[in-house]
């Protein structure tokens, strides 16, 4: 992979599932192998989730793939991971994660202009059933106009 390009590794199915309140970049603690693997693009997001232990956040079921030239010093896949935030905005996240019905999630994987990993998450609160179905009905709405089709079905 050449150095100008970004990675960017997308949490698909956040924006479904939950409304979006506030969004914040953390930093992660990766080992060598996770850094060269996610530059390749061998990284998922969709079942991840963060959770406070002590007063730090952590990542759970960001599965990176394994370093094929990584040997005997290969990581763990689905290792939990400790994202880096300053020490207010882990007191704000803790505070509204205590309200009922919000979590946070991460969004995506992105490189920095300095060259570093870093995690965009978001406090969010979840869907209910008939706010996906609207979300459906609005995104099919647009794609058909988009398409040039003049009737809605």
């Amino acid at each position: 992979m050449a150095k100008h390009d970004k990675v960017e590794i997308l949490n698909k199915k956040a924006g479904f599932e939950y409304h979006i309140l506030q969004k914040f970049t953390a930093g992660m603690q990766l080992t060598g192998t996770e850094v060269k693997s996610v530059r390749l693009g061998n990284g998922n997001l969709n079942e991840a989730y963060c959770f406070f232990k002590g007063d730090e956040l952590f990542v759970r079921g960001f599965n990176i793939g394994q370093y094929k030239q990584g040997s005997y010093n290969n990581h763990e896949t689905l290792r939990i991971r400790k994202l880096l935030l300053k020490k207010a905005e882990l007191q704000k996240l803790k505070n509204k994660i205590a309200e009922k019905g919000t979590a946070i999630v991460p969004l995506k994987i992105f490189e920095s202009e300095r060259g570093y990993l870093k995690m965009e998450i978001a406090l969010a609160q979840g869907k209910k059933a008939f706010d996906k179905r609207e979300a459906i009905k609005t995104r099919d709405v647009e794609r058909n106009l988009r398409r040039g089709n003049t009737h809605l079905s």
